[in-house]
Parts: structure tokens; sequence; C-alpha cells
């Protein structure tokens, strides 16, 4: 039997065991995965550019556990009152390739891509930041704030977003937490006084968000909107004059921030992955006055540690539904015998059509 963890189930798992204590197993869980870096199997995610958009799957493994996720990025759906970003996922055990859990993911990719973006800035970020700034309200917005909040002291969230009612709705989710919030008429506007910039847009094309000359020094910066080609968020000069770190440079080159550059300057450009950084290899910040910036375009094994803790926890609270996608024979090979053992009526039925597709 396999665990299929639906979207109500996954708010009642995490009803359970609590969004902050989730928060933090799950940068813990990630922190881990990373410190097993050279164990996973990683390649770029292949990717399908549709009209309007991008289908993509993300796999990965290691010699226990494989992973993927299937997952689009459609910036128009919400005009037609759809989610722009919607995920699916499976994990599998190595040793027989059975599947252990079939879950929902979009809800899975906002918290998985918060506290990753949550475990660099605790790297990257001044220990003494307490100002936020978000630049752009969707549906990821929420998440980033409660994690920064985990790793940082956040005392105030400036944002911007192009659409009003978008800035409205995260204003009314937060309300109920511990923040200063201040709505802003433009990013600039936003990102003054900030320690720690979120950038997060759906607009798929080389957009400059965020202008060079607005980013002072000992700002963090975390871009998380530029994550397929042809599509990024900062001003190219940004990216030199800071110290840049991404999750897997092979696909980072092909969809980051960091794409607006050929390849040995990209290389140049980038500092460190953030493996190295969590394993000590690499030092995160290193002066009070210097620019970091997260390149991130999420990676598979974020989708791996998120799948991995969600199965773990399911089985904890015995919380998903055990639904058998997988045949139980007792021939291995005798697969045909599925149809012929389900049910006297339906045998009954396979065998009437085929006298009648016989007869024709």
């Amino acid at each position: 039997m396999i665990k299929v963890i639906s979207v109500e189930k996954l708010a009642e798992l995490i009803h359970k065991h609590g969004l902050k204590q989730y928060f933090i197993d799950l940068m813990a869980t990630l922190k881990g995965d990373f410190l097993r870096w050279q164990e996973f199997d990683k390649i770029p995610r292949p990717a399908f550019h549709v009209p309007d958009g991008v289908i993509e799957l993300m796999p990965t493994a290691d010699k226990q556990l494989f992973a993927y996720k299937y997952v689009n990025g459609h910036p128009k759906n919400p005009l037609q009152n759809k989610q722009t970003i919607i995920a699916t996922g499976q994990l599998s055990k190595v040793s027989d390739g059975h599947p252990l859990l079939i879950s929902e993911m979009t809800v899975l990719t906002g918290l998985r891509t918060a506290a990753t973006a949550a475990l660099a800035t605790d790297y990257l970020a001044r220990k003494d930041a307490k100002t936020l700034a978000l630049i752009g309200t969707g549906a990821q917005s929420d998440f980033q704030a409660l994690a920064t909040a985990l790793v940082r002291d956040i005392k105030t969230i400036r944002y911007h977003d192009i659409d009003p009612k978008a800035m409205c709705r995260f204003e009314k989710n937060m309300q109920t937490y511990n923040f200063e919030l201040v709505p802003c008429k433009s990013n600039e506007e936003a990102i003054k006084g900030a320690d720690i910039v979120t950038v997060c847009t759906a607009c798929k094309a080389h957009a400059i968000v965020i202008e060079n000359d607005w980013v002072r020094p000992g700002v963090h910066i975390n871009g998380l909107g530029g994550d397929c080609p042809g599509k990024t968020e900062l001003d190219k000069s940004i990216l030199t004059r800071a110290k840049v770190v991404v999750e897997f440079f092979e696909q980072s080159f092909i969809e980051g921030e960091i794409q607006c550059f050929t390849e040995q300057e990209a290389k140049k450009v980038v500092y460190a992955e953030l493996w190295e950084l969590i394993e000590g290899q690499k030092q995160g910040r290193t002066s009070a006055d210097e620019i970091t910036v997260f390149d991130s375009v999420g990676f598979a094994l974020e989708d791996f540690s998120v799948l991995k803790l969600t199965y773990q926890l399911a089985e904890k609270y015995d919380i998903g539904v055990p639904i058998n996608m997988i045949p139980v024979l007792k021939d291995p090979k005798d697969l045909f015998s599925v149809l012929n053992d389900y049910g006297d009526n339906q045998a009954l039925q396979i065998h009437q059509t085929a006298q009648t597709v016989g007869s024709i």
C-alpha cells in the first residue's frame, strides 16, 4: 500500500505537528541532506517550455530513497483564477523501486522554498537583521516571512506587489503575527532600510525588479523568482558587487540570475554552492558591509527532504490514505491475473466484450 497525502491530509498533519515546528524540522532535514550532498544523484531538472509557461520534473536519489516532483509555472494562470504553480510528488524505495508516498506538493513547495531560503539567510544575512523587504506578495510571501523570522529577529516587514489585492491578502494573513507591516508604493521604497530583501515575482522576462543603485552595503538578497531560462529579477551589476551563492551551479546557470553571464563569467561570479557553506568548506558572511545574494532556483534535493520529512510525520501520526496502486500478485510474472481476479462481474464483462469484438 502507498500512503497518499492529499491537501486536506497535509493540512491535518501540519496542524497536528505545528507550523513552526514543521519549519524547524524541515530546516534541520534540509541541512542534514545538504551535508550529504555528494551522496545524491544530481541533474538539472528536465523542463518543457510550453505556451505561457513551463512544466518540469525534479528527480534525485541517494542510496535509500528516490524522489521526484512534477511542477509547473504559468504566470498568466491567476487571470483565470488558477494558481501560478502547482505540484505533486512521489517518494520511493531505491532497493525495489516501490513507492512509499504520493503527495500534494503545491503547499510543500511553498514550505521547502521558504525553509531553504531561511537556511541560506542564516549563513548570509547580518546577525542583527531586523527588517525584511518582500518584493512580490504572491503565494510564496507568507511562507517566506514566517521562515525568515525563525533565523533572524524580524520586527518589520516592508512589502510591495504590482497587484494591490495581493498586498491586502498578505497583510490579512500576517496580522496575527508580531510584525510591523509596512505596505509600500514601489519596490525601491520597500527595500529602503531593509536588511534582508526577498524577491519572488512571476513575470517571465529579463526584468530588473531591483536596481543596483537601490542596494546598500550589508544587505542580503534572496533572489527566488528567476527560475527558468529568460527569467531574471536583479540588475546584473548587483551580482558583480555581491557574494553570490547558488544551489547547484549546472542548473542555476541555465535558470538563475547568473544566466545573464557567460559560463566562464558565471563561475567567477559564484562564490559557493549552498552545501559548501553548510559543510563549512566556505564561510558565509564575513563582514557587516558585504552584499550577499542567494540565487535560488529550487533544486530536487529540497523536494527530497520535504517528502522524506512529510512521510516520517505521516507515519508518526498515522495520517494519509493507504491506496493499492501496485498489483499484489501470487506470481510476480502473471500481471494479467489482475484482470481475471477483478471480481466475477468484471471478468464476465471483459469476456462478453471480447466476444462482441470477435463477432465484428
